[in-house]
C-alpha cells in the first residue's frame, strides 16, 4: 500500500517539475524534484524486505498464498503483497493441569513443551490454520495427548524412573498429530508433579523403609563378610601351630641345645660351662663372667 502512494506522489512531482520548468518557475520545480526522489526512493525500498534471522516471511497477494517462503536476509517481493514472518526458532510452551492417573486420583503437574515451525510447512501453516496456530492446534492436542497418556500410569510411577517414559510417551503422540501439519515436537519435560497429600505421604514413607532395609542388607552383608574372614584367619593360624608342633621333637631341641653349646665355647668372654645331662639331657650353664 505505501509503495502505490509514494508512487503516485513520485508520478506527480516529477509531472509537476516538468510543467514548472516549462513556465521557468525554477524554484517550484527544484520542491518538484525534491518531492520526486524523496517518494521514489521510499516506493523503491519498499520493493524489498528484510526477513530477520528465525524466521521465515509467507507472501499473501489478494488472498493468494505463495507456495515459496521467504528466507531470513533481504527479499524483493510484490510491493503490493502482504508479507506475514513465523518465527522458526525454538518455542517453549508451559502448561499447569490437573490430570486423573490409572487409579481415578487427581494429579497436578506442570509441564514444559519445547517446539519449533517446520520453515516448509509455514505456508500452508499460513493457509489452513493462521499465525495463531500454536494456541488452535498444539496447546488443546498437547493437553489432550498428556491427560491420555497419565491415565495409563498409577500415581506412585510419577515419583519413579516411569516419568522418563511418560515424558517420552507424550511427546512421541504429540508428534504424531502435530508434526505432519508441521510443528515439530523436541522435548516434553514435567517440571513438577504434586500427588494428594495422603499419597505422597504414603509414597515417601515407604521410599523411606526401602532405604532403611538396603542399608540393613549391607550392614548384614558387612557383619557376614568379617565372621567368615576371622574364621580364615583362625584356620590359619590353627594350621600354623599344628605344624609347628609336628616338626619340634626331642632330638631337635637336643640338637639345637649342642649348637648353642658349641657357639657360648666358641666365644671370647669367659664363662663356666658343665657338659653332664640336666632336664632333657641338655648341656647345663651355670655361670659367666666378662
Amino acid at each position: 500500500m505505501l509503495f502505490i502512494v509514494f508512487a503516485i506522489v513520485a508520478i506527480i512531482a516529477l509531472i509537476a517539475f516538468v510543467n514548472l520548468k516549462k513556465s521557468m518557475k525554477k524554484k517550484e520545480a527544484n520542491a518538484s524534484i525534491l518531492v520526486f526522489l524523496v517518494a521514489a526512493t521510499i516506493a523503491t525500498i519498499n520493493l524489498f524486505t528484510v526477513i530477520p534471522a528465525g524466521t521465515v516471511g509467507v507472501v499473501d497477494f489478494l488472498g493468494n498464498v505463495s507456495d515459496n517462503t521467504l528466507k531470513p536476509g533481504v527479499n524483493i517481493v510484490n510491493p503490493a503483497a502482504n508479507v506475514i514472518k513465523f518465527s522458526i526458532k525454538t518455542q517453549e510452551l508451559k502448561e499447569t493441569m490437573n490430570v486423573p492417573s490409572k487409579e481415578g486420583l487427581s494429579v497436578s503437574l506442570e509441564l514444559s513443551l519445547l517446539f519449533k515451525l517446520d520453515p516448509e510447512n509455514a505456508n500452508e501453516i499460513y493457509k489452513t490454520v493462521g499465525p495463531n496456530y500454536a494456541n488452535i492446534i498444539l496447546i488443546p492436542q498437547f493437553r489432550s495427548v498428556v491427560r491420555g497418556v497419565t491415565a495409563r500410569y498409577e500415581a506412585k510411577a510419577l515419583y519413579t524412573a516411569s516419568r522418563e517414559k511418560l515424558a517420552g510417551e507424550i511427546m512421541e503422540e504429540l508428534n504424531g498429530l502435530v508434526g505432519p501439519r508441521g510443528i515439530n515436537v523436541e522435548t516434553a519435560a514435567l517440571r513438577q508433579i504434586i500427588l494428594p497429600p495422603r499419597l505422597t505421604q504414603s509414597i515417601e514413607e515407604k521410599l523411606q523403609a526401602e532405604q532403611e532395609s538396603q542399608r540393613m542388607a549391607f550392614i548384614l552383608k558387612k557383619e557376614e563378610q568379617e565372621a567368615e574372614r576371622k574364621r580364615i584367619e583362625a584356620k590359619g593360624i590353627a594350621d600354623f601351630q599344628a605344624i609347628v608342633s609336628e616338626g619340634i621333637n626331642e632330638q631337635l631341641l637336643r640338637w639345637k641345645g649342642i649348637e648353642a653349646t658349641e657357639k657360648l665355647a666358641g666365644s671370647n668372654n669367659s664363662k663356666v660351662v658343665v657338659i653332664g645331662s640336666g632336664k632333657d639331657g641338655l648341656p647345663l650353664i651355670l655361670g659367666s663372667e666378662k
